[in-house]
């Protein structure tokens, strides 16, 4: 096949693939519409669930199967969650609650889960995030709860004890990657900022390649990120994603 009649035969398939689309979205829209009905027939006048997990969980595994390359299952499932992101903010509007600011690794555990398309609202602490869900300030909220180096987060188990109205739904499982990020050569940092738990799992880099810089402990590494964009000669232990957003080198 030569390049003409191969970009034309990829031109017909994104017309086919946006027709299927559109169709998909159409009956997504036909699924909410049925539940808001039962809803009403049972005499409930509450707001439909748009998001359950465990079909979520069944949708991935069927188009797994479905797959027969070259895309590789991941890319496939990577794709259907921003199918179906775009489905559920077509069907309601759903607001998702993080611990801030953006590009913590909460923020991409939330992205990872739910896609590009809903609202995304930043909280300075843990306990903001789980009030304003029990509030129904935002429709859920995503917060670290364990991590493998320090095992529970404290505040997250006892933020959950003052609201017993908030339930959890589902889990994310995101692998962490600390990256030093800063404007400046290693030879120049003074100060280092990060998150209490980062600085844990950095301890051992930093004890030889950064003895004799400050630490200093914040928030959360995108606030890291964000100090060590605005500051001389400093540098923040946080992820890639945030040296994008920051503009910082890694």
């Amino acid at each position: 096949m030569d390049l003409d009649t191969a970009r034309g035969r990829i031109s017909e398939v994104d017309r086919r693939l946006v027709e299927l689309l559109n169709e998909r979205a159409r009956l997504s829209l036909n699924v909410g519409a049925a539940k808001r009905r039962t809803l009403q027939e049972q005499g409930d006048d509450g707001v439909p669930e748009v998001y359950v997990p465990g079909q979520e969980k069944r949708v991935f595994e069927k188009v797994r199967g479905l797959n027969q390359g070259p895309l590789s299952g991941e890319s496939v499932c990577a794709i259907y969650r921003e199918i179906m992101s775009a489905s559920i903010s077509l069907q309601s509007e759903v607001s998702v609650g993080y611990l801030g600011p953006p590009g913590t690794f909460s923020h991409q555990a939330a992205m990872q889960r739910f896609g590009d398309s809903l609202a995304y609202v930043p909280y300075a602490k843990i306990e903001d995030v789980i009030a304003a869900a029990a509030k129904e300030e935002v429709t859920y909220g995503l917060v670290p709860i364990e991590n493998s180096t320090f095992g529970a987060v404290m505040q997250t188990l006892d933020a959950f004890v003052g609201q017993p109205s908030v339930k959890i739904r589902a889990e994310v499982y995101l692998p962490v990657t600390q990256s030093l990020l800063s404007r400046y050569q290693l030879s120049a940092i003074r100060k280092v900022y990060s998150h209490p738990q980062a600085f844990g799992q950095s301890r051992p880099w930093l004890d030889q390649h950064l003895p004799h810089a400050a630490r200093v402990e914040v928030s959360s590494t995108a606030k890291a990120a964000e100090l060590a964009a605005a500051e001389n000669y400093t540098a923040a232990i946080s992820s890639e994603v945030c040296a994008a957003l920051y503009h910082l080198d890694v």
